[in-house]
């Protein structure tokens, strides 16, 4: 009876492991399960054009020898932007450029969200939601976005001209919210600062890149805070017995 008893009991604890050591993330098959799709299966050849395979030489002749797989992420890097999002025959050209296993590709390329492993629009539209941004009103900037493409995060335009992504700290806290727009930052946003950059891009324009608010950088919006007036001389405040 003790030993059922105990087997039923062993049984459970481990049950409670397994359901602890399981999280969500290895169910995600955005980031990493392959599955082969029509338009990203190993039967579709990726090959570099001819100027980026100059690119390619370019990097490579930036490492030792005996060194060149620290070109991976530049080459996943050049493979997507030629692409606009990283396949999998793709991940495979970069393994047979840097003669590595494609699972040591894999590997990177899995692990860095800066990788797109399906297909993406022409814009990425990369909405900041953390907590300097949000406090900033980061909800509304991504209901523009929401609202004027009609999609959602994670998604794209069936055009496959925009999609959209939430995102955790882009680094450009003191000029929330934000936006990253492909390779441009958008600063200091309003909804109609949104709207705009939105039109602009669907009318075939880059918009100016930066703050919207007339800022040049991170400098204070209105005045300065610090370092307004001269600095005092030295003992400035020390008291006279010392």
């Amino acid at each position: 009876m003790l030993r059922v008893s105990f087997k039923g009991l062993s049984s459970s604890i481990r049950n409670s492991l397994r359901s602890i050591s399981v999280s969500s993330a290895n169910k995600s098959d955005d980031l990493f399960v392959h599955r082969d799709t029509p338009e990203d299966n190993p039967n579709i050849p990726f090959e570099f054009s001819a100027e980026n395979k100059k690119r390619v030489d370019a990097i490579l002749s930036i490492y030792p020898e005996g060194h060149k797989r620290g070109a991976m992420i530049p080459l996943l890097d050049l493979a997507q932007r030629q692409q606009g999002w990283l396949p999998i025959s793709a991940m495979h050209k970069v393994a047979e450029v840097l003669d590595l296993p494609n699972m040591r590709v894999y590997e990177v390329a899995t692990f860095y969200t800066m990788f797109k492993r399906k297909p993406m629009g022409q814009y990425h539209v990369q909405v900041c939601t953390t907590t300097p941004c949000w406090l900033r009103g980061s909800d509304q900037i991504m209901n523009v976005c929401k609202q004027n493409l009609g999609i959602g995060p994670g998604e794209t335009t069936k055009d496959r001209k925009f999609s959209i992504t939430e995102v955790e700290c882009l680094g450009a806290c003191v000029n929330a919210p934000m936006v990253a727009i492909n390779d441009d930052y958008y600063e200091d946003l309003t909804e109609k600062d949104m709207s705009e950059i939105l039109q602009d891009l669907k009318n075939g324009n880059v918009p100016v890149a930066g703050p919207r608010s007339g800022r040049f950088a991170s400098e204070p919006s209105h005045k300065l805070t610090s370092l307004y007036e001269e600095p005092k001389g030295p003992g400035f405040g020390v008291q006279s017995g010392l």
